[in-house]
């Protein structure tokens, strides 16, 4: 890992019409609109979607890292993630993040040690530590015996 402080660069570029495109150094171009709660077509990514990958996304990357670090074997995980938008004296934000996530491992593997690992995982999201609103894991483990691998 490099040293800290790290920098993002993301730039976004619109008409008054259309598409906002977001591009950053090395990265592919995305197209954003508002999503249908905002009265956009609903086709395209949007920032509430955006911030609501970050969090999946983010959780998943932060459990892989911990994993390999710890040497723990898994095969497969999924990470369903809804996020709720509200009023809050009036200010518009995200006050809740639910993750729904399940977790395929080998038999023969520790379920308690794959449960702390998940909590640090919780604990250590840099995505989820920086938004204001709660974070809730709710984790399945599912033993994969061997011939079903």
């Amino acid at each position: 890992m490099h040293a800290f402080p790290h920098h993002y660069a993301i730039s976004a570029a619109a008409a008054p019409d259309g598409d906002v495109v977001l591009a950053g150094p090395g990265l592919q171009r995305l197209v954003s609109l508002p999503p249908v709660e905002f009265d956009g077509p609903g086709d395209r990514w949007s920032p509430e979607a955006l911030i609501v990958a970050a969090v999946a996304d983010c959780f998943v990357l932060t459990f892989r890292g911990i994993a390999k670090v710890s040497r723990l074997p898994w095969l497969a995980m999924t990470c369903e993630t809804t996020g709720t938008l509200d009023r809050v004296e009036h200010v518009t934000r995200f006050t809740e993040f639910v993750l729904r996530v399940s977790l395929d491992i080998p038999d023969g593997v520790d379920e308690e040690l794959v449960r702390r690992l998940l909590l640090r995982a919780e604990q250590t999201c840099l995505i989820a530590n920086s938004v204001n609103a709660r974070c809730h894991v709710d984790v399945h483990i599912r033993v994969v015996q061997h011939a079903d691998a």
